[in-house]
């Protein structure tokens, strides 16, 4: 079985009144306060009470990695349940998701909203797997937006789709259509989209036209106080070693205010290795951390996803030792000084 058919849970009719409980992160128990809960998207009840009646026989429920724009305007991956009704697939379910005040704008956390334009319908996304390709048509609908919202929107689609492990290009159709380039701001969409466009894009002061990519992850914090991770594609100088290329960015910081550091100024990269047996080793040297000390969970992430996101394996091991320590122990009690993988789900956000 597929990582792709693991996100699927199926929910039977008699366990559907639980189902808006967990999805909107409402207590188990009536609290004593009478302030009013806000109902489920009108698609999605309809389902369920369908359901309930057993005429809609089973709601499923989908733990999704979406792209959603945040409160400084940047895109963050969002894990949710998303429920899943009518013909949608779990992949139209993922896209319907993005869609500004779609069905499932009530089951965003706070500070986060969708970038396609309202009104945005999901006609059909077909997965060819052997070429893994995704071919995404919409309606109209999917043209009216504003000209410096055409990248975000490429951006967010294109990231959603490529979490399916089958997924590593996108293609876009409007009302039986091929888009060969993008309806307002001419973006050319002729050639299928990768995650080679990268992501809240950020120049650096290196520009050139042998400029090269590298992805890297900061934080921010929801209203609520609640850190996640938020990728930025910085265009570099080309280097032979992607790796160590990417990890000094890191090191350097976000170019905005916006964002927070995930490593000290104080940090070193000491070297990254791959060994014979494809994990990756990342020495880094900080005296802010005396031996045996936690080290926050963000920082250590953060390196875990970036060596896969620059590597070209989204499933490789990373090793981290830390002022030549090699128990490295994160706030989440998990060792990095052994090999670990980037997690599956990213930014689990309490509604």
């Amino acid at each position: 079985m597929s990582r792709f058919q693991r996100k699927v849970k199926m929910i039977s009719a008699a366990g559907l009144i639980t189902v808006p409980v967990l999805l909107t992160g409402c207590g188990i128990f009536p609290s004593q306060t009478s302030e009013p809960i806000d109902e489920p998207p009108s698609i999605i009840e309809s389902a369920m009470i369908k359901a309930a009646e057993g005429k809609g026989g089973i709601l499923q429920t989908a733990q999704a990695t979406v792209y959603l724009k945040d409160q400084n305007g940047l895109l963050a991956p969002v894990t949710m349940s998303l429920p899943t009704v009518g013909d949608l697939t779990f992949a139209e379910s993922e896209l319907a998701a993005l869609v500004t005040g779609g069905a499932y704008s009530g089951y965003l956390p706070e500070g986060f909203t969708g970038v396609l334009p309202q009104g945005t319908e999901i006609k059909d996304v077909s997965i060819d797997t052997d070429n893994k390709l995704a071919v995404v048509e919409f309606n109209s609908k999917f043209t009216e937006y504003k000209p410096e919202e055409e990248r975000q929107i490429l951006e967010a689609l294109t990231w959603t789709l490529t979490e399916n492990p089958d997924v590593q290009s996108v293609q876009l159709w409007v009302d039986g259509k091929k888009l060969n380039e993008m309806p307002v701001n001419g973006t050319p969409v002729a050639q299928s989209l990768t995650r080679g466009m990268g992501i809240n894009l950020d120049l650096g002061g290196s520009l050139s036209t042998n400029s090269s990519p590298v992805t890297v992850y900061f934080t921010d914090s929801t209203p609520d106080g609640v850190e996640y991770y938020v990728p930025v594609t910085r265009l570099i100088e080309p280097s032979n070693d992607r790796l160590k290329s990417a990890l000094t960015e890191l090191i350097k910081g976000p170019g905005s205010d916006d964002l927070d550091m995930v490593l000290t100024a104080g940090t070193l990269l000491e070297s990254v290795v791959t060994g014979e047996d494809g994990i990756v080793t990342v020495a880094l040297q900080d005296d802010i951390f005396d031996e045996g000390v936690t080290v926050p969970t963000s920082l250590l992430q953060s390196v875990v996803m970036t060596v896969a996101d620059n590597s070209g394996n989204p499933d490789i091991k990373v090793k981290i030792t830390l002022n030549d320590q090699q128990t490295v122990m994160g706030e989440d009690e998990q060792n990095y000084g052994e090999p670990v993988t980037k997690p599956e789900y990213i930014n689990e956000i309490p509604i």
